[in-house]
């Protein structure tokens, strides 16, 4: 079974940067799109970034463009989300996702908290 999970999430000061990491098992890395969400408290979950396995680009939100960049490590089968520029507003639980289906994002990981401190 696929299965994902994050790691690297932690308190930082605002304007700090923090590196996400999303390790896959169960496929291979690369076979299905990739994406980065978020969670804060009482707010609807956010799209942050995704990776599309067709060209590998990436895409974002405005909320974070220019600040967060998606990478990854074929041999690690390794999804990054490096976080710069860090803002308060940052503060959620961040969530790596897999689209199985092509219909939408249908796995999930645990999820990592970032706390972003004024």
């Amino acid at each position: 079974q696929v299965q994902l999970v994050e790691s690297g999430g932690g308190l930082v000061q605002a304007g700090g940067s923090l590196r996400l990491s999303c390790a896959a098992s169960g496929h291979t890395f690369g076979l299905y799109d990739m994406g980065w969400f978020r969670q804060a408290p009482g707010m609807e979950r956010e799209f942050v970034g995704a990776l599309r396995k067709s060209d590998g680009r990436t895409f974002y939100a405005s909320s974070v463009k220019g600040r967060f960049t998606i990478s990854r490590d074929n041999a690690k089968n390794t999804m990054y989300l490096q976080m710069n520029s860090l803002k308060p507003e940052d503060t959620a639980v961040y969530y790596c996702a897999a689209d199985l289906s092509n219909r939408g994002y249908d796995i999930w990981g645990q999820g990592t908290q970032v706390t972003v401190s004024s």
